[in-house]
Parts: C-alpha cells; structure tokens; sequence
C-alpha cells in the first residue's frame, strides 16, 4: 500500500457521465483497489452510465445522482451521503453538476481539475487541484489524478468490465444464433459527430456481401438515433439486427460479442476499447487523439480531423464543422479489410 498525497481509505468518485467518460474512469478504481484492497469505493453516477459499474470488482457502492429531478435529486443525494463517511472525495467532471456530489461527500479532501481546465466556476468545490496542464486524451487526463495522489499511471491500463453469468448466457445465445457479427453505431448525442446514413447502409451491404458478416445497429432509445438507424434499414438491402434499446447492460455485452464495432466519436467506442474489440472510428467533428479509443486500433480510425502532414495533437478540443461528410464508404471498407485479421475467434471468451 502506498503513502498517498491524501488520507484515502474511504474514497468518493465523482464521475456523473457520459458514458465513454464513465469508461475511462475504471482503470483509476482499479489501480487505488489494486493499491490497497481493503479501501473502499463509492462512485457518484448519473442514471443512464450507472449500469455500466454495477457487479464491477473494484467498486463497493455505486450512488445514483438524479440531477434532472432538481432540488429533489440534491436532497436524495445528501441523504445517501451522509455520515462524514469519506476521506477524499476525487472531482473528474468539469461542469459545475459535478460540485454538488464533490461537497456533499462531507470529504475534507476533494480533488479536482483547476480553473484552467474546469469550467462554471466548479473548481471551487475542490480544495485540491491538479496542476495547471494542457487538454489531453480523456483518459490520460484521468492517469493525472492518479499520479498526483503517489499512485505510478499503470503501464497497461485495466477497465475490468464484468457480465454475470445471466448475462454470458443471454450472450451465447445471441452469438449461436448468428453469423460473426459487426456493429455499427448509427448516431452519437451530438448530430455534428454523425456520419450519413446512406452510407451506412451501402456498409451494410458490402460487410453482408463482401465479406460475409451480420451486421447490427446499436445505440440507445432516442427519438433522433432510432429515427437514423430506421433510414439505414430501408435504405439497406441487407437487414441488420435491430439492437438499439435502453439497456446499457445489454449494449455492453453485444459490443463483446461483435467482431468489430464502426462508431463515431460515442460511448460504445470506449466500451469496445475496454473489451478488446477492434474499433473502426469516423472521426472528423471531433479530434480522435483526445476521444478515440485509447492508445489502440490508430490505423483503423478514419481521422478527418487532423489536417493532412499535420502532427496529432491531443490538446486540440476545438470542433470542426463539416469533416464528417469527408469519410467516404470506400475509406470505411478499408479499414473493415485492414480490421479483419485481428478480429477475435469464436465464441467470445471470458470477462472483458
């Protein structure tokens, strides 16, 4: 066990969302669990992302915050807070949401990002901040929470994502019930980082005809996202499995069982990161060194951002309208070419 910056055997993670972020946030639990397994963990989470930790070995409680219920949600989450349980309470978010849940852990210690990096004055929930720094890859910035605490940025990053043997079930009859499966991310919270769905649809047919994969759409309930995903399956004429739904369980144990995953800048890229699936990213709104999967599959992303004989920059936040159009189908086929040889045997194996 390490000597840490701070008293830390009861620690409150404030992470609220998205879910991608979510995601970057697990290998920091594993390495303060690793560090000490007896320290305890609570994590701070809004409704939707919260799935995505439960039965996760390195969390001991996860807290729902219900921000969209207002002064009602705040008061829930004092209650569920309460009892001066904490020694540190440990900020990653940089919206002023995220203060609520930082003060009201009653931690003597709470750390956070400083105002250069944090905005609408969340900083002040915090009375520690990590140095002043460049904007870098979600996860790096993570690591630097890590490392400012004493504990060293693991070599290998671990996520440590784990089914239930209901849900491995569930999984393998999926799995024996189809062909070796692609999936295919039709729109992500923000329409700027959408690809066309035209072109998604003459994807569809090529993986189906070409190179023999089922294909299926994945994604959440929205109006817009399910709207999307409908113009690609009457565009297509291959049919895709529809698996578009609410369930983040769900979604999380069907990237394990897909081949390869096609996305733009969204949260199931991160999910497929943490299980091994090979990713091949659209990348053009947003810049894929800050967002992309973390230091994996670069020459499978299709980066539109990045302006040609231009270095990575990874500080680069700034969107850029109009790159999306820019990735054609040919570059996406590609890459699915490029992607084949390192996709994973059947049946998937194991815990991701």
């Amino acid at each position: 066990m390490s000597e840490l910056q701070y008293p830390a055997r009861n620690v409150c993670i404030v992470l609220l969302t998205g879910l991608g972020d979510v995601i970057h946030g697990l290998p920091i639990v594993n390495a303060l669990k690793a560090d000490d397994p007896s320290r305890r963990i609570t994590w701070v989470v809004e409704p939707m992302p919260s799935a995505a930790l439960r039965h996760h070995p390195s969390i001991d409680e996860v807290v729902v915050y219900h921000k969209k219920q207002g002064l009602r949600g705040i008061r829930q989450l004092r209650r569920d807070l309460a009892g001066g349980r904490f020694d540190l309470a440990i900020n990653f978010n940089v919206y002023i949401k995220s203060a609520w849940p930082t003060l009201l852990s009653g931690a003597p210690h709470r750390l956070g990002f400083g105002r250069d990096r944090a905005m609408e004055g969340t900083w002040l929930a915090a009375n520690h901040h990590l140095p002043a720094g460049p904007r870098a890859h979600t996860q790096d910035l993570f690591f630097e929470f890590l490392q400012h605490l004493g504990l060293p940025k693991p070599e290998t990053p671990e996520w440590r994502i784990t089914f239930t043997p209901e849900e491995r079930a569930e999984q393998a009859r999926f799995v024996a019930e189809n062909r070796p499966v692609v999936a295919l991310v039709p729109a992500s919270a923000n329409a700027k980082k959408d690809w066309l769905a035209d072109r998604y649809a003459r994807v569809v047919d090529a993986l189906e005809r070409d190179f023999g994969y089922r294909t299926m759409l994945i994604g959440g309930p929205g109006a817009r996202e399910q709207a999307i995903a409908r113009e690609i399956m009457d565009r297509a004429e291959h049919t895709p499995i529809w698996a578009l739904g609410d369930s983040v369980r769900r979604l999380m144990w069907l990237i394990d069982s897909a081949q390869l995953l096609i996305a733009p800048d969204t949260g199931p890229v991160h999910i497929a990161r943490a299980l091994g699936v090979p990713v091949v990213g659209l990348f053009g709104h947003t810049n894929p060194w800050r967002v992309g999967p973390y230091q994996a599959y670069e020459d499978l992303w299709i980066d539109r951002y990045t302006e040609p004989g231009e270095a990575p920059d990874p500080s680069n936040w700034m969107p850029k309208l109009g790159r999306m159009e820019d990735i054609t189908v040919d570059d996406v086929l590609e890459r699915v070419q490029r992607a084949v040889p390192r996709m994973r045997p059947r049946p998937v194996a194991g815990e991701g």
